[in-house]
This record gives C-alpha cells, structure tokens and sequence, in this order.
C-alpha cells in the first residue's frame, strides 16, 4: 500500500466519524404536548426522569423540553439528557431542546412553548403540527 492510498485511506476514515457523530433528520413531524416545565417546578415525570430527575435546575431549565422517537439519533436511554437543534422547515425558526422523554410517532413531541416558538407564522398550531429538521448538538452540560 503506497502512502497516498494510506492518506485517502486516514481522510475516509475521518469523513466516517463525522458523519457518524453527526446525526440529523430530514423533514420530520413535530406535535405539541403540554409538559410546561416552568408550572410544574421543573420536575420530570416521565421516561427520563428515572436517569434525570437527580439532575440541577439549572440542566433542568437550560433548554426547552422534547420527547424524542425520530427516525435518526439515540432511542430509549441513550437519548435521556441529549440536546436537539430543531428548525421549523417553514419558517427557519429554530430552538434548542433537551430530550426528558421518548414517544411512538416516529418524531419529536416539542413541549407546547418550545413549539410556539418556532412557530413563527401560527401554520403549526392550525395543522397541529410542524415539519421540522433536527441535528443533535452538545448541550454543553
């Protein structure tokens, strides 16, 4: 094996693990659900609240919340304390979101507040729901 194929061989690799680490969806449905955080004292009551619920107010209220069952990223566990980047495909609105929680629809279940906020043009809360993308990000926790 000469050095070039060595080199192209190295850059491949790293073209892997980028793409790897960086886990995105593509036109994706964003409903609503009324988690309202900021009522209920921050508590999570949900699925990650088993992993979660020890974490400090401020991890609590750093980002809005979201329930995660997207077709790309982390399922179960795995996705409990992890952040999204979600855009509004409509508008380009976007807003970063913990997940506390999982779902069944095959996409995000955004607390209601976080999904008016990207709703920028009111067409989400009329169908009942967005198209969004999303990309995991760091939460810098």
């Amino acid at each position: 094996m000469g050095k070039a194929s060595v080199t192209l061989s190295i850059v491949f690799l790293v073209f892997l693990m980028a793409k790897a680490n960086s886990q995105s969806a593509f036109n994706v449905t964003a409903s609503y659900i009324p988690y309202h955080p900021e009522q209920n004292g921050w508590e999570l009551r949900n699925y990650c609240s088993t992993w979660d619920a020890s974490k400090p107010l401020e991890w609590r209220q750093k980002y809005g919340w979201t329930a995660f069952c997207g077709p790309v990223g982390p399922q179960g566990q795995a996705a409990c304390g992890k952040c999204l980047n979600v855009t509004n495909t409509g508008t380009g609105a976007n807003v970063t979101v913990r997940i506390v929680d999982k779902c069944g629809n095959g996409g995000l279940l955004l607390d209601e507040g976080v999904f008016r906020q990207i709703d920028t043009d009111g067409k989400g809360i009329f169908q009942g729901h967005l198209i969004v993308n999303y990309q995991l990000v760091d939460c810098g926790n």
